[in-house]
């Protein structure tokens, strides 16, 4: 036999073999004989390295340490799901569903796995590229990591190519496994699996992955090219290829029996191998997904189930106020240790003044405590009839706890405000906020070198940062030449940014990401943003009362005007720098509805998509009397017949490129 056709046959076998151990839980042969054609297929990839492939069942094992991860841009976002915590509200979301449709759609209930979200891309049945969700736009490369996850297939059992979405997650075995070793060594213990999950797939170097005896589980299929017309048809279609699903999953047609299924499970919860904090439930048919849609956060069509919050008791020791970038001033009570859902709990928001009279709340109250979706702690309630009398009324301040002006409360709000300009806490949040990733994006200046430069009294406002040189920064504590090299080339750098990371970067109160770029493509440049009016602010769509009359405040400062002006001074663009979405006049596709099919050679469909979305386009995923043009590429399937039956204009690939390139 040729060493190459013994290569595909030890690969073949060994992943049938781990297929059978990792993924249906029922190996067919000895752990001695999977390990004995392992070293054996190893033997002859390093003998032979030129038969040695990425998707080699050899991979597993990690390796060379990476300097950093990539980032990746999801083709489609990950958006995260909204969430019911009863029976009333589930009620509630399955009539919604059921009066947009005009009718009941089959539902599927799955397990809510609590690890971390990844998205895997296949072409032509191998694994070519594995990501986080991240922000769910913009995640980190690390398929190393993934591919050392023995139930993640690095080949499908068909050569298909789309990209899966799931979860990997620690199993409980494995996590006791892990901390017992770290007890073993003297090293702190990871608090909960999800966390453990989370922390080995971040890990640059593959092998501490390798080594922590990962598993994963499917949830989704995104770019399911006509392959099927329902979630659970897709969860069956990688099933049959290889990928690893949990059998957990069901269809239902009401309320009641999905609560039923919910019920099941908050019985079965502790006696399953892995952690799960919820349960999912989607509408089942694709075309129902489309015809449904999604919110600006996430799809209408799917809702999480959230099991009730653990609670435990602890005592409130004390309370601190802190201040803000935007002046708000926030209680925080400081508890007596106490583990709640996994982790440790020493403090917790207590938002505002009504919220500490309405629980009634005072320092030295034993008070119930819970993990609000499982992450954030919150304050339930008082215990009032375990006071011994020595409690204390917590005292809202009168005066700002970092600068001592007087605080301010606008009618109709619930939050005390220091509007001091020149107050030190909302200064030192203001430049953490301003160099942070989603504002100014300057790499280096972490919240502990923005602080070592204030209290050095070098920053004093975000135009400062522009100010710095070389030999005051060399002067700092662990500040050599390649650090101060590489973080003055930052700030530079940042000069280019367009103007709506800009204004969104001053940290003017209300105005988001989204916001600021909307305002930023409506006016253009920073001087037309200071003179608009409330009503010019308003007549963008998606911009309120509340924030445009923020907006308008802010920029009647003197002060503010001048921080923009040295900005300019400095170098910094003021100017709107993206890609200016159409008018409904100017748009070649304005009022068109465009479906892509097939796969595309150029660029991927979610790149066209996006191409053809800036041109005015409409782009869904079915086919529909209301289509108005369909791109098909390789493979396209029944959207095009059906495009065809429908009488719809039809493009290939090179067609749709010819267009762009006009319209560049």
């Amino acid at each position: 036999m040729e060493m190459a056709e013994r290569v595909e046959e030890l690969r073949k076998t060994l992943n049938q073999y781990g297929y059978e151990y990792y993924v249906l839980d029922r190996p067919s042969v000895p752990d001695s004989e999977y390990d004995r054609l392992m070293n054996e297929l190893i033997q002859i990839e390093t003998d032979y390295p030129e038969l040695r492939t990425p998707d080699s069942p050899t991979q597993r094992v990690g390796g060379a340490p990476l300097d950093a991860f990539v980032k990746v841009t999801h083709d489609t976002p990950m958006l995260s799901l909204g969430n019911v915590f009863s029976k009333e509200e589930l009620v509630e979301w399955v009539e919604r569903i059921e009066k947009d449709l005009g009718y009941t759609p089959t539902f599927v209930a799955e397990l809510k796995f609590d690890g971390l979200a990844v998205s895997l891309k296949y072409e032509n049945g191998r694994l070519v590229r594995g990501a986080t969700r991240g922000d769910g736009t913009t995640g980190e490369d690390i398929t190393q990591n993934l591919k050392t996850i023995r139930s993640i297939p690095l080949r499908l059992k068909e050569d298909a190519t789309f990209e899966v979405r799931g979860e990997a997650y620690m199993p409980k075995r494995s996590f006791e496994q892990l901390n017992d070793e770290r007890e073993r060594v003297g090293e702190p213990l990871f608090a909960n699996p999800r966390n453990a999950a989370a922390g080995s797939l971040r890990q640059l170097d593959s092998k501490i992955a390798a080594s922590r005896n990962l598993a994963f589980f499917a949830y989704g299929l995104v770019s399911q090219d006509d392959l099927v017309a329902s979630h659970d048809e897709s969860l069956d279609y990688l099933k049959r290829l290889g990928v690893a699903v949990s059998g957990d999953y069901t269809t239902c047609k009401t309320a009641d029996e999905l609560w039923d299924y919910i019920e099941t499970y908050v019985t079965k919860r502790g006696e399953l191998p892995y952690e799960i904090d919820g349960i999912v439930i989607k509408v089942a048919g694709y075309e129902e997904q489309e015809q449904l849609g999604f919110t600006a956060k996430s799809p209408r069509w799917a809702v999480a189930y959230k099991f009730p919050a653990e609670e435990v008791v602890t005592t409130i020791e004390d309370v601190d106020f802190s201040v803000g970038r935007t002046g708000k001033v926030t209680p925080r009570a400081r508890f007596a240790p106490v583990s709640v859902a996994g982790s440790t709990v020493t403090y917790a928001t207590l938002h505002n003044e009504d919220f500490i009279k309405e629980k009634d709340l005072h320092i030295g109250d034993r008070v119930v405590i819970k993990k609000a979706g499982d992450v954030i702690p919150a304050v339930v309630s008082a215990i009032a009839s375990e006071r011994s009398g020595d409690e204390r009324v917590i005292e809202f301040p009168t005066h700002c706890p970092a600068c001592e002006s007087e605080l301010i409360r606008l009618e109709g709000e619930a939050d005390h405000r220091c509007v001091n300009p020149e107050c030190p806490a909302q200064l030192l949040e203001g430049l953490i906020h301003f160099v942070s990733r989603q504002a100014m994006n300057i790499d280096g200046l972490g919240e502990k070198v923005i602080t070592q430069l204030h209290e050095a009294g070098l920053v004093h406002n975000v135009a400062d940062l522009y100010r710095l040189n070389r030999d005051d920064l060399l002067k700092l504590e662990r500040m050599g030449e390649t650090s101060v090299t590489n973080l003055l080339s930052a700030i530079d750098q940042s000069k280019q940014n367009s103007l709506e990371r800009v204004l969104f970067a001053l940290g003017i109160r209300l105005v988001g990401q989204k916001a600021a770029s909307l305002i930023a493509e409506r006016f253009e440049t920073m001087e037309a943003i200071i003179k608009a009016t409330v009503e010019e602010l308003t007549s963008i769509d998606g911009i309120g009362t509340k924030m445009a009359e923020s907006i308008v405040l802010y920029f009647e400062k003197p002060e503010a005007r001048e921080l923009v002006s040295e900005l300019g001074e400095s170098g910094v663009n003021l100017s709107f720098k993206g890609i200016k979405r159409p008018t409904a006049e100017g748009a070649p596709f304005s009022g068109k509805t465009v479906v892509l099919t097939g796969k595309l050679h150029e660029m991927t469909r979610g790149e066209a998509g996006k191409q053809l979305e800036l041109l005015g386009a409409s782009v869904t995923g079915s086919v529909s009397k209301n289509t108005d043009l369909l791109v098909a590429g390789e493979k396209a399937g029944s959207k095009l017949a059906k495009a065809e039956s429908l009488g719809i204009e039809v493009w290939d690939e090179a067609k749709l490129l010819d267009f762009l390139n006009e319209q560049a």
